[in-house]
């Protein structure tokens, strides 16, 4: 990992910066500041590249499309011979097919019927897509001159991507559309950057895993399954370290092994008012930690920071124990940063606007998200309304929600049809 600034440092670098009532925009400046990228990297095929981020420029290396190509069926000639007052006929004097280029002569008032993506033939330079003609026959086509102008429908040869030039930006996520766009230029493999390593456990004598015997006063681990899933999504080599109880020894030991295996460690419960003091201890002694009280609902509670291990550290992402809050922490404030860490320079995903179909209340002075789920309405605009009880434990909520509604820190109560901000899920 490239080195980054101490907690100290940080927080003298933001003005006003209050760990008991911190925004959630300072939240984001401060997780910027604390994490580096990875910089290792490797070449991977294609086929096993989409989510990956690109570690360095890709170049074309051929111009895309590679000749002038008609981006219609149609019939190409010379735009020279176009009049807006006339009606143009042309001698149809062959066909040009994809792949492999015409090689006859044409002169003036001739035409050839063209493919889409056929290359253009010499000294032809528009294209007329057929259902435009007046007519057509096997000799000859009719067109109105005032439909086209000179060029239209022509694709010109590396209008896409010109060679030499970066077809994808270092930083860049391979999606779907970059995977074709790296194999248009015949590259069968890109260089990106390795798989960010998260290690993750839960906290607390009251959680039982999976298999184990209901008990009174205990609950069954939801927590290190939403975060599994949250990060398959942002393609993480993932640890699993289950669930660890309240022990001193236990906890050391889950946290130096993580911070000896992983990038980042994300843990879930010990870190709320009257939790148990040993873990926070713990984690101030393994490194160097902040405890916030964040200006949020749900999720007031996290530990960022540090864990070291000899040489090696882990940043530390130690989010409440209620499974809302965890999901709502990680998608707010882990996963921007979890995605800095590695590489990716993408912006961040934009909030949506929405009209409310009931009132929200919400006092000024603290973000607000709430699980909502929108709809669009008749005229077009885009609707929500929440999904019912917004306790920070209900975890079904969530699954009904296709959107958390971003009340923001200043905002009061929005009424019956105002705008409010909606981050689609």
């Amino acid at each position: 990992m490239n080195q980054a600034k101490s907690i100290d440092e940080i927080a003298a670098s933001l003005q006003g910066y209050d760990p008991q009532a911190l925004s959630a925009q300072d939240v984001l400046k401060f997780l910027s500041e604390l994490v580096a990228g990875v910089s290792e990297t490797e070449e991977v095929d294609i086929f096993q590249a989409l989510g990956r981020i690109v570690a360095k420029d890709v170049i074309s290396p051929i111009d895309v499309p590679p000749h002038d190509n008609s981006a219609m069926d149609g019939f190409a000639f010379n735009g020279q011979q176009l009049s807006s007052h006339a009606a143009l006929t042309l001698k149809l004097v062959g066909t040009a097919l994809a792949g492999k280029a015409w090689q006859g002569k044409i002169g003036p008032g001739e035409c050839v019927k063209i493919m889409t993506g056929a290359i253009m033939p010499n000294g032809l330079d528009t294209v007329i897509p057929q259902e435009l003609c007046q007519s057509i026959s096997t000799e000859s086509i009719q067109l109105d001159g005032a439909l086209l102008k000179t060029g239209d429908n022509r694709r010109h040869r590396g209008e896409d991507i010109a060679k030499g030039k970066p077809a994808l930006l270092q930083g860049a996520c391979i999606t779907p559309a970059a995977a074709g766009l790296l194999a248009s230029l015949g590259l069968p493999t890109v260089t990106v950057y390795r798989r960010l390593r998260v290690a993750y456990f839960s906290t607390g004598d009251e959680i039982l895993s999976l298999g184990e015997a209901p008990r009174e006063g205990a609950v069954y681990d939801s927590n290190r399954y939403t975060v599994h899933g949250l990060l398959t999504d942002l393609g993480c080599q993932m640890i699993d370290m289950g669930v660890v109880k309240d022990n001193p020894e236990l906890l050391e030991q889950a946290f130096i092994q993580a911070s000896a295996q992983a990038d980042a460690i994300i843990t879930s419960g010990g870190v709320s008012v009257g939790e148990a003091d040993f873990t926070k201890a713990m984690m101030k002694k393994l490194g160097d930690v902040a405890f916030w009280k964040i200006a949020m609902r749900p999720g007031r509670p996290m530990a960022v920071g540090r864990i070291n291990h000899g040489k090696q550290s882990a940043i530390l992402f130690g989010l409440p124990g209620n499974p809302v809050a965890v999901m709502v922490t990680f998608l707010a404030f882990v996963k921007p940063a979890l995605l800095q860490m590695m590489g990716c320079t993408a912006l961040p995903q934009p909030l949506a606007r929405a009209r409310t179909r009931e009132v929200l209340r919400k006092k000024p002075g603290r973000t607000e998200y709430q699980r909502g789920i929108v709809t669009r309405n008749k005229e077009g605009e885009l609707e929500v309304i929440t999904t019912g009880n917004q306790g920070s434990g209900v975890l079904s909520s969530m699954v009904q929600a296709n959107a958390l509604i971003v009340l923001q820190h200043t905002q009061s109560t929005a009424q019956i049809g105002d705008w409010v901000d909606v981050l689609m899920l």
